[in-house]
């Protein structure tokens, strides 16, 4: 009984410290693409604070904006949620997060949502509820260029222009630090602006040509189109970062259990080895 004991105890160890060595790989792994997409992350951010300090500026210093991109320009009906998972699993929570914010916000909308999936988690997981997905982007989200956002932004920005959503809500994992992520729901358009005194005393006269309409007109989409690249980016960053936090916390407990499973099997090969002493002292015994 303690040798079968003892084979099943040395199987576990074998299975275990095989997963310890899959987990460790896989959070290295996961260290060196965090390194590489908190790089993209924070370059993007840059190029983000011009779009947004030029909308700001031109909504400051000017009376002539279109109003169809502001807060409050029309009734909120149809709306369109722009929502970002991952394509792979073993990140923790990382998906069901963002899911978890997503959902009663869909649950609880009077009309039809219309829901572009980013990441093939969220889009299976709300297919499967019944939900009709509009467009999804299902590549490795940390892949995703520049002009792949452009297809994805362009029918949303077409869809608003022409009045057929009302609203445009991103719905994605914010990188607060490597070990610390939280999901950020943030309605891009209509969006409001706040008056700056800073930015509306401009010390020079600005001249927009053809029009402040029409450069206005072109700035938005663009700041759409950047807004849900960075989101797109920031989530691979935080899904990296969630990624290498599971596989670390598995390593350790795959690294525990070896030492429990050690423990119990050491203690079982002693109790082996003890009786089968106490046969052979036995069988002396009874020899005299």
């Amino acid at each position: 009984m303690a040798a079968a004991n003892m084979q099943d105890i040395k199987r576990r160890i074998k299975s275990v410290n095989s997963t310890e060595h899959i987990t460790s790989a896989m959070k290295l792994v996961s260290a060196s693409k965090l390194r590489k997409a908190k790089a993209t992350f924070e370059r993007t951010t840059e190029y983000f604070h011009y779009i947004t300090e030029s909308i700001a500026e031109i909504a400051n210093s000017s009376s002539d904006i279109p109003e169809r991109y502001l807060l409050g320009n029309r009734e909120i009906v149809n709306t369109c949620y722009i929502i970002v998972t991952s394509c792979k699993g073993l990140c923790g929570g990382f998906n069901s997060n963002v899911i978890k914010e997503a959902e009663p916000l869909l649950r609880n909308d009077s009309q039809k949502p219309i829901i572009v999936a980013v990441g093939s988690k969220g889009k299976e997981y709300f297919e499967k509820r019944g939900y009709e997905i509009y467009s999804d982007y299902l590549a490795p989200p940390e892949n995703i260029s520049f002009l792949e956002t452009r297809e994805i932004s362009k029918p949303i920005i077409d869809m608003y222009n022409s009045g057929e959503i009302d609203e445009v809500v991103l719905i994605y994992t914010s990188f607060v630090s490597s070990m610390e992520q939280a999901v950020k729901v943030e309605r891009l358009l209509p969006f409001e602006i706040d008056n700056d005194p800073e930015v509306m005393k401009i010390e020079k006269q600005v001249d927009y040509e053809p029009s402040v309409e029409e450069v206005f007109n072109y700035l938005v989409p663009k700041y759409v189109e950047i807004k849900v690249y960075g989101a797109v980016v920031e989530s691979a960053t935080c899904e990296h970062a969630a990624r290498r936090t599971a596989m670390e916390n598995a390593t350790d407990n795959a690294r525990e259990m070896l030492s429990n499973l050690s423990l119990f099997y050491n203690r079982a090969r002693q109790a082996a080895i003890t009786n089968e002493i106490i046969e052979i002292v036995a069988g002396s015994e009874a020899q005299d």
